[in-house]
């Protein structure tokens, strides 16, 4: 694969052979991002775990002390009092079966994350088709199929990613913006890595954290070493 030169400068920068720690691998990814554009930075962790088998899949939700830099529009599934609740918190759609259509026969994705609460579940489930493959069906485990849905906007807002196991056994979540300050990188990080520690299925023999890397949207990954982020 032919690399931009952008790219090629930026992996000179680092020793693909080291495993950094957190500090020193947020100043490489923030050297290495050198794009135009405002650049993602990326955790990409290889686990141990067999996702084929239920207790060892990994899911979950966690709200970054900084946020992620990018301003999340919320879909809420609500009738009544809660779908009153979901404006006031500042949702940017709010609905019920009128929206299923929309989003089935005309292909309406202007949203990032889903939120319903529990009693629109049976609505919500006949978009599993469409929502699914895309990563946006509601989940009890991320928090996203709630009554409270003040508090559900409030944290996807305020920076709540979640995370969950690819078919490879990866997680890839984002944890900000090249433009943030090494420290908020790091926060976020560690925010991060705390609730995934948390999430360690007890059924796992041997290491959980296989390989943790670092990466701007463009640019190269940087890895930290697992051993110094595992509880």
């Amino acid at each position: 694969m032919k690399r931009g030169k952008k790219y090629v400068e930026a992996a000179k920068l680092i020793d693909r052979a080291t495993l950094y720690d957190v500090d020193q691998a947020m100043e490489l990814v923030k050297k290495s991002a050198t794009a135009k554009f405002d650049e993602t930075i990326e955790v990409h962790i290889r686990t141990g775990c067999d996702g084929r088998h239920a207790e060892q899949q990994i899911r979950g939700a966690v709200v970054l002390p900084h946020g992620t830099g990018k301003t999340v529009r919320v879909l809420v599934f609500a009738k009544g009092d809660k779908a009153a609740e979901a404006e006031a918190a500042g949702a940017e759609y709010v609905g019920a079966e009128d929206l299923i259509p929309k989003i089935q026969n005309e292909g309406w994705f202007e949203f990032d994350v889903v939120v319903a609460t529990p009693d629109m579940m049976g609505v919500v489930g006949r978009l599993g088709r469409v929502l699914g493959p895309k990563g946006l069906m509601p989940n009890p485990k991320a928090g996203t199929v709630t009554m409270d849905v003040t508090k559900a906007v409030n944290e996807i807002k305020a920076g709540k990613i979640e995370y969950r196991l690819d078919k490879t056994n990866i997680i890839h979540v984002p944890i900000g913006k090249a433009s943030f300050s090494e420290a908020d990188l790091a926060d976020n990080f560690h925010a991060l890595m705390d609730a995934i520690n948390k999430a360690k299925p007890s059924t796992l023999k041997g290491q959980y954290l296989r390989s943790i890397s670092i990466a701007p949207t463009m640019g190269p990954g940087v890895k930290v070493n697992p051993l110094k982020v595992a509880e």
